[in-house]
């Protein structure tokens, strides 16, 4: 399916042109019908050239110019409409004006009531207009709603627009522009949109805001589908939202893959910044919100809006002043998450960055490291180092190993390592798992900590250690008293040391022993008449009621020793939970 939106001043037939391309009756309203003016967005849909064809019929009364701008925003490609006896009027310079600022590229110009005056003048002054907008030079073609003259070449014409136009993304994220939402007795909410890109199914859990909702049904032309894929007018039936909750400008999204955004850095086209009014409304797709416009540089700008728009780099919207019933300027999306604009002069440096022709690599070497996941979502490329789920910036990355290094080897630790953590936070990184990838071959980590391989403990904590390992190995269930362990120079820090690198097993605070009690322990126990008390499993140990406690409550853990609830426990037959 192809979509095309019409655009041109109020009365001059477009409404017309449809029906007579479709016989359908795209104006919804009685209201519409009885005055004979197109308030709002409407709808119909023929086969041309072998293709399907719907059409965004739009008003073209200057009081309903944001009616106009939500069905202009999606659709990739307008039919251009001026009435041969009128010519160029003032609606048909801000339609022209709209369509400008959004980008669009592709378009017919399709000059009516042929049958009432001479198309030739209206026809070289639509063509001279449009030629300096982004549109471009345009075929056009002469018709007659009423006689039907020039039908058939209207037709071809539309089959050629439609054949040029850029083929769609079926595997992209959705982003689904609700222009209509109503309730259907039996079915419930309904929304209506221009599916760009991506593909629709009956079944896709998606967001709404900050709500997940399934889609329940789906309808194109009319009729029901399983699955839509892009370009293509879209019914969807929701379950999980209300009618009520739901309204032109709301969007349907891949669920994880979009950041909503309330303030971004733009390029601007048609006007200077320094030129726009402070407080204009934003239009992009369906969504008209009001915003507050800083500029940057000459035609670069800050925007932010009165609420979160899920966008992207590359997107294209515009600003437009309703007070002075006019398309201020468009802009292209250059940053989704810009940085703060909060010292002397950072508004004149954002402009000079924002200059830059790698705006992925600018936003990388800010940022440093980046998950690859949000690089996708804001329509960055990725670049950079892939470490991981994480991209990373080449410079960044050198300067942060050769600090990792220099970090590790001189860490005053008495585990000669650095702990994971640690070295984290001293390095700024985000996340611990791009530790590991920073790090070079001379380095490797293990329980816990960053060393040289080979490296063991300090040579003060490994004698002081000897000295506790001969006790235990005489009574391996009788831990050194605080008083010892503090003579010998073993504080917290130098035990925690100790249990890391598996010397010793910490079963309470300030209580070490061996590093294979657990076993011994419980094939001890195993030995005792069945079950057993704490008085009488200490006495079997030779050890204290400070041990006794908190290693049977290891053992219970790890399934070694079951308590019994009654003061006594019994041994297990030798299988135990944990590592």
């Amino acid at each position: 399916m192809r979509v095309i939106v019409t655009a041109g001043h109020v009365d001059h037939g477009k409404s017309t042109l449809v029906r007579r391309l479709t016989g359908m009756e795209p104006d919804r309203w009685a209201e519409e019908r009885r005055r004979g003016l197109t308030i709002d967005l409407g709808f119909a849909w023929t086969r041309i050239g072998g293709e399907d064809v719907a059409f965004v019929d739009v008003p073209g009364h200057e009081r309903f110019v944001p009616n106009m701008l939500a069905g202009a925003g999606p659709v990739p490609a307008v039919l251009f409409v001026v009435a041969a006896d009128e010519g160029w009027m003032p609606q048909s310079a801000e339609h022209l004006a709209a369509l400008d600022a959004f980008g669009v590229r592709h378009g017919l110009l399709v000059v009516t009531k042929a049958d009432r005056a001479d198309p030739a003048a209206a026809t070289a002054v639509a063509l001279r207009e449009i030629e300096a907008t982004s549109l471009g030079a345009v075929p056009s073609v002469a018709v007659s709603g009423i006689t039907g003259a020039g039908l058939d070449g209207l037709r071809a014409a539309i089959g050629e627009l439609t054949g040029g136009l850029p083929p769609p993304d079926p595997g992209a994220d959705l982003r689904l522009w609700i222009d209509r939402a109503f309730t259907v007795a039996g079915a419930g909410t309904v929304v209506t949109g221009t599916l760009a890109a991506g593909t629709i199914a009956v079944g896709d859990e998606l967001e709404l805001g900050t709500a997940r909702v399934k889609v329940r049904g789906l309808q194109a032309l009319g009729a029901p589908r399983d699955r839509v894929g892009a370009v293509a007018r879209v019914a969807v039936n929701l379950r999980g939202t209300a009618r009520g909750d739901v309204r032109r400008g709301d969007v349907l999204l891949t669920p994880g893959r979009w950041r909503a955004t309330a303030g971004f850095d733009v390029r601007l086209r048609g006007a200077a910044a320094a030129d726009l009014h402070r407080d204009l409304v934003l239009h992009l797709g369906t969504a008209a919100v009001p915003v507050r416009v800083r500029p940057l540089g000459t035609d670069t700008a800050r925007l932010t809006t009165a609420t979160p728009l899920p966008l992207r780099v590359g997107d294209r919207g515009l600003v437009r002043d309703p007070g002075e019933h006019r398309i201020a300027a468009g802009f292209d999306v250059l940053d989704v998450r810009p940085p703060p604009l909060s010292r002397r002069g950072a508004a004149r440096a954002r402009a000079s960055e924002l200059e830059e022709p790698d705006l992925a690599r600018t936003y990388l070497r800010r940022n440093g490291f980046v998950r690859i996941e949000d690089f996708a979502a804001m329509g960055l490329p990725e670049t950079g180092e892939r470490l991981g789920g994480w991209l990373a910036d080449p410079e960044r990355f050198a300067g942060l190993r050769a600090e990792a290094e220099e970090l590790v080897r001189g860490w005053d630790s008495v585990a000669a390592g650095m702990p994971v953590e640690a070295l984290r936070q001293r390095l700024g990184l985000p996340a611990a798992e791009l530790v590991v990838p920073l790090l070079s071959t001379g380095f490797e980590v293990a329980g816990g900590l960053v060393r040289r391989p080979g490296a063991g403990l300090a040579p003060a904590v490994e004698k002081a250690l000897e000295t506790v390992e001969k006790q235990l190995a005489e009574h391996p269930f009788r831990a050194p008293e605080a008083d010892q362990l503090r003579a010998l120079g073993l504080g917290r820090k130098e035990l925690a040391a100790a249990v890391r690198v598996g010397r010793l097993t910490a079963v309470a605070e300030g209580v070490v022993l061996g590093p294979d009690v657990e076993e011994r322990a419980a094939a001890e126990l195993r030995g005792l008449p069945q079950p057993f008390t704490v008085s009488e499993a200490r006495q079997a140990l030779g050890s204290t009621r400070r041990v006794m406690i908190p290693l049977l409550e290891r053992l219970d853990a790890a399934g070694r020793t079951e308590s019994l609830g009654d003061g006594t426990r019994r041994a297990s037959d030798g299988v135990h939970k944990g590592p």
